[in-house]
């Protein structure tokens, strides 16, 4: 085992995020900042040649990436790039990685309904992998990474010299949730005035909401240089994890039986909650994942997980029949149905809540 020795500071390789509704700046404010950071810039652009829009204003280099836009065409196009001596990658947008065409979500979408009999939980299991591989490689990468991410958008309202308008703002990223943990800085852009407001900052050095320029990317050169060793790749993306990641024990066979079974309580991607049919496919298919965890599992662990199965399925039958009442009583009547019941199971078995655990899972 390695022994602890004295924290430094060393010098590191940025990994900078904008995230910001269309027309919020991401693409020229990454060109901007690249200008700042200085060297050989390359883009890898799934926006359709937008970066292109600015190749009078701005020195680099770009590979057009098409779908499909899954992980290993990512990873190929950032080891092409490091390959060719670049200093600068700017990944314009790695959202496409996620809900593009071709990528994960399209891939564990796929692979649910050819290889699984359309159990999309057990495709996690190669999903969620392939993801991961693509995020260690923007992280070990020796360039300095600039990425972009679309956000949903939201229409807000507000009044401005006495007149209501309508601003678009964006919401989540639309990217795998906690994608914000893998940069040293997040950076939020806005449609008005495509200011930048931090919502992570391991810098310091966005107190206040800023419009990004040459001497940004300067300033951010200068506190990356700021230490005794030059850091690797491997150790700064290490660095990363660690900081961001408190050790975790991995989660038994049947903390992960109990989070499938808990996941046929909320909703699907869609909304809509799911059905009994669904909950019975899954845990009885004999070629899926729940096959292999089931091995695993003591005699009273696969007893007590039967019998959860059978509480689940029951609650989730009574409130099928509950939605149907309700559907055929507004059929036959104008007056709004009842308000719906609260949620009706709190947890799994001993109070233990595995829900958050199923998307990695399954």
């Amino acid at each position: 085992m390695a022994s602890f020795v004295k924290a430094v500071r060393k010098k590191s390789k940025l990994r900078i995020a904008f995230a910001g509704v269309s027309g919020s700046g991401k693409t020229y404010s990454s060109l901007v900042l690249s200008s700042g950071i200085g060297g050989k810039v390359a883009v890898i652009d799934t926006e359709r040649g937008s970066a292109q829009l600015y190749a009078d204003q701005f020195d680099f280099d770009v590979l057009e990436l098409t779908p499909p836009y899954s992980p290993e065409r990512y990873i190929e196009a950032i080891k092409l790039a490091e390959k060719a001596g670049y200093d600068v990658l700017v990944l314009d947008s790695i959202t496409h990685e996620w809900n593009g065409s071709g990528g994960i979500l399209d891939i564990v979408d796929t692979i649910g309904k050819t290889k699984l009999k359309g159990n999309s939980y057990a495709a996690w299991n190669e999903g969620t992998p392939r993801h991961r591989a693509f995020i260690d490689a923007m992280l070990a990468s020796p360039l300095h990474i600039i990425a972009t991410i679309r956000t949903k958008a939201a229409y807000v309202e507000s009044e401005r010299n006495g007149k209501k308008q309508y601003q678009k703002q964006g919401t989540a990223p639309e990217q795998r949730d906690g994608i914000e943990y893998e940069f040293t800085t997040v950076l939020d852009l806005s449609v008005d005035g495509n200011f930048a407001t931090a919502s992570k900052d391991r810098t310091k050095l966005f107190r206040d909401p800023v419009v990004i320029t040459r001497q940004t990317g300067e300033m951010l050169v200068e506190w990356l240089n700021k230490g005794d060793v030059a850091e690797t790749a491997s150790a700064q993306s290490a660095a990363s994890t660690a900081n961001e990641y408190e050790p975790q024990e991995e989660p038994s066979p049947f903390e992960k039986l109990i989070s499938g079974i808990d996941y046929f309580l909320g909703t699907n991607r869609q909304g809509q909650p799911f059905t009994v049919a669904q909950l019975e496919g899954w845990y009885q298919n004999d070629e899926g994942r729940v096959v292999e965890l089931k091995t695993y599992l003591t005699a009273e662990e696969l007893s007590q997980a039967n019998r959860y199965f059978e509480q689940v399925r029951q609650a989730m039958k009574e409130k099928e029949a509950e939605r149907n009442g309700s559907k055929m009583a507004e059929n036959g009547r104008k007056e709004p149905p009842a308000a719906e019941q609260q949620e009706m199971f709190p947890g799994s078995p001993n109070g233990l809540d595995y829900r958050a655990l199923s998307e990695d899972y399954f």
